[in-house]
């Protein structure tokens, strides 16, 4: 039986969802997938093939559908369904404004859909250093979260090029929720998960989506326990190869 979508209320344009207050742009829709398509993905992930799993120092990841190569090319091979239905089929339905219907967040992009995915699993304590995703990919970066919540943090740079020590802004990202990152947000800024079990100091005035939130009651005392999370970070390769003549190049990392 097909997962049921019918309590999903999704925004007429991605205008709707529009993060303000941080600089161009980001986007965030809490209810993105229903708690069955949640269960059915996180079911799908746990019972991949050992090798599809990547350890980290600090956590664990999958690539789909595969690693780039040193040169950052993707070999050209599809995403498996259950990473394209339901997300990237109701991605590239969502318009961007709703006077333009065709339109969505990818219509600029290379490929014109995202053409790789990457499954981070986060324990509690377990984060990721701020960085940059880099120009491999084309700008935007859609990212569904499944389990857990947790907050993004978004960092500038010093006059010197370093990093700024305190985040300017936090994105709560809830269990079920699409972020969309893009524009000057992809490129000028850096963004991060603290390695911490607790996000602190909650609210409206110090999470930039709060309005935007499913249940912002949930976090009312201002603290996010966290438990187990994973998310499915879509990104559009630039540089994609056919497999002739590529056979070296990929494989060796």
């Amino acid at each position: 039986m097909a997962p049921q979508v019918l309590s999903l209320t999704m925004p007429g344009s991605l205008e709707e969802a529009k993060v303000e207050g941080i600089p161009q742009s980001a986007f965030y829709i809490s209810d993105f997938i229903t708690q069955e398509e949640e269960q059915a993905l996180l079911n799908k992930i746990e019972t991949a093939p050992k090798p599809r799993w990547k350890q980290l120092s600090k956590r664990r990841l999958q690539i789909w559908p595969s690693d780039l190569s040193k040169n950052n090319t993707l070999l050209d091979s599809p995403l498996p369904e259950w990473l394209v239905s339901p997300v990237v089929t109701r991605l590239l339905s969502c318009p961007v404004l709703k006077e333009d219907p065709e339109s969505h967040i990818f219509s600029n992009s290379p490929h014109k859909a995202p053409n790789h995915c990457l499954i981070n699993e986060y324990l509690p304590t377990q984060g990721i250093m701020p960085h940059k995703d880099g120009p491999a990919y084309h700008p935007v970066v859609c990212t569904v979260s499944l389990g857990s919540s947790l907050c993004l943090d978004l960092y500038g740079t010093n006059e010197d090029g370093t990093r700024e020590i305190e985040p300017r802004w936090k994105i709560l990202q809830e269990p079920r929720s699409l972020l969309i990152t893009t524009g000057q947000l992809y490129t000028d800024f850096l963004h991060g998960i603290a390695d911490v079990s607790q996000d602190v100091d909650l609210g409206p005035n110090t999470v930039s989506n709060w309005n935007l939130l499913r249940s912002p009651d949930d976090f009312i005392n201002g603290n996010n326990e966290r438990r187990i999370r994973v998310s499915l970070t879509y990104r559009d390769v630039l540089k994609v190869s056919k497999l002739g003549g590529q056979l070296g190049t990929f494989g060796k990392r």
